[in-house]
């Protein structure tokens, strides 16, 4: 499958969708406010977000009075906002494969085949816990419910 390509905008274009003057984007660039990617010769180039992000800044500036390190402030939490909210999706898939698999017993076998265990002939249970009997050499792991 071929990855989407993504659209990358020189300076003038950026500057024409968001609706600012080139010079203004070069001075964003400057103060860290929108940072655009770079060419092997150094030319910013702009991609979708970017020029959204420069649209939010003239909006705060604006519509909301808010000055510029305001306005970088802000961009920088709703940045860690959605790096915090993409990794916390990720800790939750991971925390659902997790209890999924919980409670259940594994065998490693020194040729390290990895096999699910369940209730052996001789094993007893006790309430929160079964008891697994294993052969020599094999390890076996749990994890409680």
């Amino acid at each position: 499958m071929a990855a989407a390509v993504e659209t990358l905008y020189v300076i003038s274009v950026a500057a024409e969708l968001a609706g600012m003057h080139p010079q203004t984007l070069r001075q964003y660039d400057r103060i860290g406010l929108v940072i655009p990617r770079r060419t092997k010769g150094r030319g910013r180039r702009y991609t979708a977000e970017d020029i959204a992000e420069l649209r939010e800044v003239q909006r705060l500036s604006q519509e909301e009075g808010i000055n510029l390190a305001g306005i970088k402030r802000v961009l920088e939490l709703q940045r860690a906002a959605t790096r915090l909210a993409a990794e916390n999706q990720r800790l939750q898939e991971r925390l659902n494969i997790y209890e999924r698999g919980r409670g259940r017993v594994f065998s490693a076998a020194p040729t390290g085949e990895v096999a699910p265990l369940t209730r052996f002939p001789g094993s007893r249970r006790v309430p929160g816990q079964e008891l697994v009997p294993y052969l020599p050499g094999q390890i076996v792991i749990w994890g409680q419910n």
